[in-house]
């Protein structure tokens, strides 16, 4: 893409009031963008993307609504996970130009479960300048939301879409002793409720939903229950979901809950394999997980023969 001078177009308009932008300094530029409501960024952030020389993207659909919303007028380039390797070399001659490069994504912060670290490591090495521009971010709205505790938080980004990987990370997960923080989409949602509910056991939890869009939406309580309501839910949307820390007495998982690991485990891969995935999820002695593996690969495998008889 040919650099393209639109200093005559460096405005932008607020509350119908045009402003003047100034060019933006050269370098990659991380913008923080709305989650939902347009009204959430920064003036900082307005300046900057009407200053730039190339706003990259990962939607450029959904950014022109942004820049159209605020009558910026700086070229758009598609930057995105299935066009990184051939977009990443344009940026950093771009950048080897002199010229200001935004990096946004669909919403919110750029980098978070999106491909821009690798753009932003090679513009490192490269020797360019790299500036952050914070604002809008789901995974912190959500956790403010929740009223669970923020002390310490891991983010896990999305779940894996096959049940038993699902349940497999979840058991992994539940051994974290901080509050969570995951993706989740519409047409899962009801399915990853249930696997929480049976892995995670008692904690509090809040399902957050088209956040600070019109249709906002937070459910607060124990996962058993916003298990059990999970057909009620709007599937339509965005949603982050918040699971609490577990409490002392879930370090040792529950023998109802390490039989339903051991039998997934069990179903998809080796008893030794099972045994070490149960062990490292459960908090239980090495020795009563493997009698308890054994057990139930005997009871499948009577199963199994009473279902050929």
């Amino acid at each position: 893409m040919p650099p393209h001078d639109h200093a005559a177009s460096r405005t932008f308009t607020v509350a119908a009031q045009v402003m003047t932008a100034t060019k933006a300094a050269p370098g990659l530029h991380l913008v923080a963008t709305p989650i939902g409501n347009l009204g959430d960024i920064t003036l900082r952030a307005l300046q900057t993307l009407a200053g730039a020389d190339l706003i990259a993207c990962e939607d450029t659909r959904v950014t022109r609504r942004l820049t159209d919303h605020y009558a910026i007028a700086a070229p758009l380039m598609a930057y995105h996970e299935h066009n990184a390797a051939q977009a990443r070399p344009k940026i950093l001659a771009r950048l080897a130009q002199g010229d200001a490069v935004a990096l946004v994504s669909d919403a919110g912060t750029p980098l978070i479960s999106d491909p821009g670290f690798k753009l932003v490591r090679e513009v490192c090495a490269a020797g360019y300048p790299v500036l952050a521009l914070p604002g809008p971010s789901s995974v912190l709205t959500a956790l403010t939301l929740a009223a669970l505790p923020t002390d310490r938080f891991f983010f896990e980004g999305f779940l894996p879409a096959k049940a038993g990987a699902r349940r497999a990370r979840l058991a992994e997960l539940s051994r974290i002793e901080a509050t969570l923080v995951l993706f989740e989409s519409g047409h899962r949602i009801r399915d990853a409720l249930d696997d929480l509910a049976n892995v995670m056991g008692p904690r509090d939890a809040a399902i957050c939903r088209e956040l600070t869009k019109l249709h906002e939406e937070v459910r607060r309580g124990p996962l058993a229950a916003l298990a059990e309501t999970a057909l009620e839910l709007e599937t339509r949307g965005e949603f982050v979901l918040v699971i609490g820390p577990p409490g002392r007495q879930e370090h040792t998982m529950e023998s109802d809950q390490l039989d339903a690991l051991l039998a997934t485990a069990l179903a998809e891969g080796s008893l030794k394999d099972a045994v070490a995935q149960a062990v490292e999820a459960s908090g239980r002695p090495r020795r009563e997980v493997y009698a308890r593996a054994l057990e139930l690969a005997r009871q499948a495998g009577a199963n199994d023969g009473d279902e050929k008889d």
